[in-house]
């Protein structure tokens, strides 16, 4: 009998992939992306992390580690953030196609931190795949997602946990752990299965049974209806396209912003209208040519108008412009992306100033630089915004204490509520008619995971939708699909007492991923 030499071993994988790791590392990313909304493939998901893990554990070199996370996350972040390229189609300062070259070019950036989590993983590898691989790499994935939400402003878009919102059970994992914490734990889940394809079942024991029981609990995470006397909540959705949107169409947006708001009825109501709509200013104080120099309204008329549709113990909360002025007031110095509280009377009773603006949409970084080459602003006008405090609530009666994220801003896990006065409920007006139709599902998934973490109902209002109200535990309660004129009512959902990730924030995060970490290092001596 002739024994057989290992060289001729069948290879454990196909040709293709160890000829073309980076390519397969690239389409790995690409069907991961399917996992999130508008598809919500989520399975999808676990199978584009699985190739990553063991394309990584498989590389000679840290090299080519690097080079494979990196392709990984351009394939990922190229489908997941297609909609950016919409962006463009609305200016006409920079070429629409432009908008794809700045789509991959995003993507080019993003794959930086998936590279960085296949580096550190690689560095920790053993012989084979093990647990203590997976685990670091799980670990690593926490770190650099986190890193990804805060460095150069942070771009928090789509972490893998929002994947889980199909699987709400999984999801409302995250008011325990957080966002990036569930991230890092579905790395580990896709390493438990793939580790247990190679017949190693010791981390599949624990992670699949444990997300099973989440899955399954969804019943009991479920946030308790609201009272029967509780108040009202209104969001409204005129189904106003970003390109509908000139000065001349104030009065009519403003029409239909009006006949959409209902009439008040026995119980209090507050009606929330989107980002971006109202054209005319909305405060008093501005100099006589702000107003009428421009075209708009007054501003007394305009709150009038918005006041004709609430009833005695009503509010409003209305998206605009606020002015800043130079010490002589003869110009323009600065402006805010604002909420204005509007009560029945007509008097504005609070105001929330955007305080995380989008970079190259509410304002050009380095003009100096980006300006003589020809780049502008993505939204139309030449004049930055200034960021506003912070996290800050605003007292509406028979409402409590209401926080505001103004669009962009609700995507910013551990970010969004003010800590010192603590909200009865988060308002997050937003204009997603840039973003195609992709932009607009995923945008509210991400919302809804803010819900969960902060156990906090949620009001969504946006121009073309999707506009919603969202419950403590995540559920949508009522909707307005997209691109579609209506509003939704319902009695406002109910607040949970502060979770635990409220309570701590994305510090649990951080400790997790040490705590895997320090789990994988020490396998990883034990079994030298």
């Amino acid at each position: 009998m002739i024994p057989h030499c290992s060289c001729h071993r069948p290879a454990p994988y196909p040709a293709a992939v160890t000829r073309y790791p980076a390519l397969i590392a690239l389409i790995a990313g690409a069907v991961a992306a399917c996992g999130f909304a508008p598809l919500d493939l989520w399975p999808l998901l676990l199978v584009g992390l699985i190739v990553l893990l063991a394309l990584v554990q498989d590389a000679p070199s840290i090299r080519s580690a690097l080079w494979r996370g990196w392709a990984f996350g351009v394939g990922h972040f190229t489908v997941n953030n297609n909609w950016f390229q919409h962006a463009f189609d609305f200016q006409d300062k920079m070429p629409p196609v432009l908008g794809y070259v700045a789509a991959v070019g995003l993507a080019l950036y993003l794959a930086i931190f998936p590279m960085a989590a296949s580096g550190v993983a690689w560095r920790f590898r053993g012989r084979r795949a093990d647990t203590a691989y997976v685990l670091i790499f799980g670990a690593a994935w926490i770190a650099t997602e986190y890193l990804r939400a805060r460095l150069f402003t942070g771009y928090a878009w789509d972490p893998l946990s929002v994947a889980w919102l199909p699987v709400i059970g999984v999801a409302r994992m995250s008011a325990f752990v957080g966002t990036y914490a569930l991230s890092g734990l579905t790395v580990v889940l896709a390493g438990a299965i793939w580790l247990a394809l190679r017949r190693r079942w010791h981390l599949a024991a624990v992670m699949v049974p444990a997300t099973g029981l989440a899955a399954l609990s969804a019943p009991l995470t479920r946030a308790p209806e609201p009272a029967a006397d509780a108040p009202l909540v209104r969001v409204v959705q005129p189904d106003v396209s970003q390109d509908q949107r000139g000065e001349s169409d104030g009065p009519l947006l403003l029409r239909r912003l009006i006949e959409l708001s209902g009439r008040p009825g026995p119980r209090p109501r507050l009606v929330v209208w989107p980002e971006g709509v109202v054209r005319d200013m909305i405060e008093d104080g501005y100099p006589d040519w702000a107003y009428f120099g421009f075209n708009y309204a007054p501003p007394f008329w305009t709150r009038r108008q918005i006041a004709n549709v609430l009833g005695p113990r009503d509010t409003a909360m209305v998206g605009g412009t606020a002015l800043y002025f130079s010490p002589d007031r003869k110009r323009v110095a600065s402006a805010a992306n604002s909420v204005f509280a509007i009560a029945a009377n007509g008097q504005i009773t609070g105001r929330y100033d955007k305080a995380h603006l989008v970079p190259y949409g509410e304002y050009l970084p380095m003009p100096w630089l980006l300006k003589p080459l020809g780049l502008a602003r993505l939204v139309p006008g030449d004049m930055d915004f200034t960021p506003g405090p912070g996290p800050r609530s605003l007292r509406v009666p028979n409402f409590g204490p209401v926080g505001v994220q103004l669009c962009y801003e609700i995507i910013f896990s551990g970010q969004v509520v003010d800590e010192a006065h603590r909200p009865r409920l988060l308002f997050n007006p937003s204009n997603d008619a840039w973003f195609g139709r992709w932009g607009p599902p995923q945008h509210l998934a991400q919302a809804r995971m803010r819900a969960i973490e902060e156990g906090l109902p949620i009001i969504r209002a946006t121009p073309t939708g999707i506009s919603a109200i969202i419950a403590a535990d995540g559920r949508l309660v009522a909707t307005v699909p997209h691109e579609t004129a209506g509003a939704a009512e319902a009695p406002l959902p109910a607040a949970l007492p502060p979770t635990l990730f409220s309570r701590i924030g994305n510090m649990l995060a951080l400790a997790i991923a040490m705590g895997l970490a320090a789990i994988g290092v020490a396998i990883r001596r034990r079994a030298r």
